[in-house]
């Protein structure tokens, strides 16, 4: 499978996500806890974002895609989770969230070109 999508846009569309999905519980009116999961997940994306094109990476670029994956699962897990728990809203928004997500990892060239 070809991998189009550059890393530079795979980090562009992921910081732009990110404040993005954490004013949809405000917006969209989710519950309490809905709403801590929702701002916990958007925030950690945008750190694991802003630091993917940091001078110097904390986390090494062979890491990043698994980190992509594992918090996708997450997002589908806790959107399952309040889906079940009687928040029907929150749930697919998470689960459209971490669907998203795999979409993006699986369809980005993790690589960069060498530096002069």
């Amino acid at each position: 499978m070809a991998r189009g999508i550059p890393l530079t846009i795979h980090t562009a569309l992921e910081i732009v996500a990110a404040p993005a999905i954490m004013a949809a519980p405000f917006l969209l009116g989710f519950g309490t806890v809905a709403g801590v999961i929702t701002f916990a997940l958007g925030a950690i994306l945008l750190g694991h974002a802003i630091q993917l094109e940091a001078p110097r990476r904390t986390i090494p670029l062979s890491a990043h895609a698994g980190l992509d994956f594992a918090l996708a699962a997450v997002a589908i897990g806790a959107g399952i989770a309040l889906a079940l728990a009687a928040e029907p809203g929150a749930g697919s928004f998470l689960v459209g969230v971490g669907a998203a997500q795999v979409a993006l990892t699986a369809a980005t060239r993790f690589s960069v070109p060498m530096r002069a």
